[in-house]
């Protein structure tokens, strides 16, 4: 490293990440070891959950294996005799290299091996006590997360001032049964028609969006991302078919019309509430199971929205990937564009250093936000940050000796990119 690629590194690390998406479940439910969907086991193999499990699986590892690897009565040596034959596979993926950094920075451990395993299950138990998300949170040098809570539409989190909460739309807007169980579970509420499911909507929006630092969709996960205009007496009669008292069930076309309608609603109550919409765009979590090709139209799919709702500030998540090209053009043409590169760090490191590069040279500065950890653990946040910091630092050295920005303009830039970017266009809604 040349003096100036040290000076940016330490102006890198001594920055603070403001954290703009995660999925963290509430630290009291982490103490008390209650075990449920999103905390399968309590143990030293939940920090592999969030997303080695799904590298491992892609690597070879049985099903069967898999599974059993996060049940929460198998002893650590049966754990890690699963895992051993896989992991050298995928110890340089992004996913693995995030644990790799936590192991490091939280229980001095270079690596998951047969020695380390018994002091990493002890460190494991010894660190998580009340507090301990701050803590780690405090290392990784991230001041605050904006979370999005997969265990209610709008988490009431005992740590305000550090969880900054979004408010989900996905339920209002897939409308599945499913999603209208959920609803009924945390209202009470069993609508019938259309205008009984826009009130629910109305009363979370005058409820949390006071509270709320955006919202929420991950729709891109079931369907493209085309919301075209749709007229309402069009969609009170797909409602009432759909989850009415006629229940015929919809077809896909129906179905989507149905979606459309409800999607650019939330996203007028959104412009309403001066709440920006955060949207999952590429790569889809889990394994076997993503179509390439709707991944590939998301940012087409995104124009239209875009230009109907100029005044809504809409944030796509995860760079795109691995269409950023793309993403890069809507951010440089559209005003209420903004990219956000959680989860892109571990996805590809590579890839994202070239995104930021590229985006840096091609879009105003204060449309990025380059961090998230996108956990339901806290624990690999702090690996992921490290990865994050080496690929910024990375970027702006290059730069800089590329003669495309000056050393002292460094400052400055990191600052924004990093943490005064999100100050700025995020809510300040603590309480």
């Amino acid at each position: 490293m040349t003096k100036s690629d040290r000076q940016i590194t330490q102006w890198v690390e001594e920055t603070p990440f403001v954290d703009t998406h995660e999925h963290l479940i509430e630290e009291s439910q982490r103490v008390s070891g209650v075990i449920d969907p999103l905390l399968p086991c309590d143990d030293w193999t939940y920090l592999l959950s969030y997303y080695v499990a799904n590298d491992l699986g892609v690597a070879g590892m049985p099903a069967a294996d898999l599974q059993r690897l996060f049940e929460p009565d198998l002893s650590s040596e049966a754990k890690y005799q699963l895992l051993a034959p896989y992991w050298d596979r995928i110890r340089h993926t992004g996913y693995a290299q995030a644990v790799r950094h936590t192991l490091r920075g939280l229980y001095s451990e270079d690596d998951l091996t047969a020695e380390s395993l018994p002091r990493i299950a002890e460190k494991y138990r010894e660190t998580v006590r009340p507090g301990f998300y701050a803590n780690i949170l405090r290392l990784a040098n991230i001041e605050s997360c904006h979370v999005n809570s997969l265990q209610r539409i709008f988490l009431e989190t005992e740590q305000p001032a550090l969880l900054a909460q979004d408010l989900s739309i996905l339920e209002f807007c897939r409308c599945s049964i499913a999603d209208l169980a959920r609803v009924e579970g945390e209202t009470g509420k069993q609508p019938t028609t259309l205008d009984e499911w826009l009130d629910i909507i109305d009363f979370y929006f005058a409820t949390y969006g006071p509270r709320a630092v955006a919202v929420k969709c991950q729709i891109a996960y079931s369907r493209p991302l085309d919301f075209a205009p749709v007229a309402k007496a069009h969609a009170s009669r797909l409602f009432l078919h759909h989850v009415g008292k006629v229940r015929h069930g919809l077809g896909s076309e129906d179905l989507k019309g149905l979606q459309d309608f409800l999607f650019r609603y939330c996203v007028g109550k959104a412009g309403e509430c001066g709440l920006p919409v955060k949207l999952h765009t590429g790569y889809l979590g889990g394994r076997g199971l993503m179509q390439l090709a709707r991944v590939r139209d998301n940012a087409a799919d995104l124009c239209r929205l875009l230009q109907d709702f100029p005044e809504t500030r809409f944030v796509m998540m995860h760079i795109g990937y691995p269409y950023e090209q793309e993403f890069i053009a809507l951010a440089k043409h559209y005003p209420n564009a903004a990219i956000d590169m959680c989860w892109a760090w571990i996805i590809n490191p590579a890839a994202s250093i070239r995104f930021l590069k590229e985006f840096l040279l091609a879009v105003p500065t204060n449309k990025i936000f380059t961090f998230g950890g996108d956990y339901a653990a806290v624990e690999p946040i702090y690996g992921h940050a490290c990865i994050a910091r080496r690929g910024i630092a990375q970027v702006l050295s290059q730069l800089v000796a590329d003669g495309w920005i000056a050393r002292e303009e460094a400052p400055n830039l990191i600052e924004r990119i990093m943490y005064r970017n999100a100050l700025h266009f995020f809510p300040n809604r603590r309480r």
